[in-house]
């Protein structure tokens, strides 16, 4: 099942049965998209956000090579890994000197090419360490909430996780089994929730964390 949290892959691929085959394979850990020429490749990696790209060398319409330089040429970033039956350590060369950021030779292993895209992902990913909450800022180094007019609220740990969980996904709505099993001890009973948003709500304001009678809770006004 994929999910919105799922880092989005484009695969440009043209064998008709490889292609849909790797879908499926990483369709556990990403959301995967198949691009069955270089042409349609070039179009989505321009026009859509990706975490990686997984380029085959031997393209219909435009090659592998000239994909990557075409993309790297309009200035996307995004990392790249050739995935191709062509291991000769010039065809290596030339496909990281294209603006490939890894090269992989057919038959592979999925296992090794996820932990791969695990590595290409990971090291473009900077980590967030200010999220906004409406007119706050949570500083999760400094372990602050600040105001737009000033004001610094200093919280416990478990204060900043519960913050953090909420502003990363402001739009979800919680439940208090999701909070329990995420931030807290598997001795601990649900009501902890309640008591911690009881905590933030009389620290920062009534409004910081709304309440969905009979679903949980979620960043945003309270609705009692």
């Amino acid at each position: 099942m994929t999910s919105e949290l799922q880092p989005r892959i484009l695969l440009v691929e043209d064998d008709p049965a490889l292609g849909p085959l790797i879908v499926e394979l990483l369709s556990e850990d990403y959301r995967v998209e198949l691009a069955r020429d270089g042409q349609q490749g070039l179009h989505r990696g321009l026009s859509g956000s990706w975490d990686a790209i997984i380029v085959d060398r031997g393209l219909p319409v435009i090659d592998g090579i000239a994909l990557i330089a075409a993309l790297r040429a309009k200035s996307v970033a995004t990392p790249i890994l050739i995935l191709t039956a062509l291991g000769s350590v010039q065809d290596k060369v030339a496909g990281l000197d294209a603006g490939a950021n890894d090269y992989m030779t057919k038959p592979f292993d999925v296992v090794e090419l996820s932990a791969r895209l695990r590595a290409l992902t990971r090291t473009y990913s900077a980590p967030q360490r200010i999220i906004t909450l409406g007119d706050w800022q949570l500083d999760l180094e400094a372990r602050l909430l600040r105001s737009v007019h000033g004001r610094l609220v200093g919280l416990t740990l478990k204060e900043l996780e519960l913050l953090s969980a909420f502003g990363q996904e402001p739009e979800r709505v919680f439940s208090r089994e999701e909070l329990l099993a995420a931030l807290f001890q598997a001795s601990d009973q649900p009501g902890v929730i309640d008591t911690y948003v009881h905590h933030l709500r009389r620290k920062i304001s009534r409004q910081i964390i709304r309440t969905v009678h009979g679903v949980g809770y979620q960043l945003g006004e309270t609705d009692d």
